[in-house]
């Protein structure tokens, strides 16, 4: 590895390029997941910053999450009955259910993904 310095005053100090990060977002899970880490496994969050590695699998955890989600919300929609029939017909019924779907769903997805290891 061929390392180039600066000279600044008597110090030689190197000139360090950071990787270049991966495209992309991040959106509700992929902060809860940068928080969880943070927070809790401080090790291994200081570990994936160091190394560049943090967004990359933030990304990861992320686009897991949300198909996780979109799954569960639809299986748990069928499974209650929740239908756009049910929609046209008492909106705020609809409302409700799916709300509540969603709730359910949100915990099991952060439970089973976001935060653990």
């Amino acid at each position: 590895m061929e390392l180039t310095y600066e000279k600044c005053g008597d110090y030689l100090i190197p000139n360090l390029i950071p990787s270049r990060e991966p495209e992309g977002e991040l959106r509700k899970f992929g902060l809860m997941r940068r928080r969880y880490l943070k927070e809790y496994r401080s090790g291994i969050y200081s570990g994936l910053l160091l190394t560049g590695k943090l967004k990359e699998h933030l990304l990861m955890v992320q686009e897991q999450a949300e198909q996780r989600f979109d799954v569960l919300v639809e299986q748990m929609a069928a499974a209650e009955g929740v239908t756009e029939q049910l929609k046209a017909v008492d909106q705020m019924l609809w409302v409700r259910k799916m709300n509540n779907i969603r709730e359910k769903a949100e915990e099991v997805v952060r439970e089973e993904i976001v935060y653990t290891l």
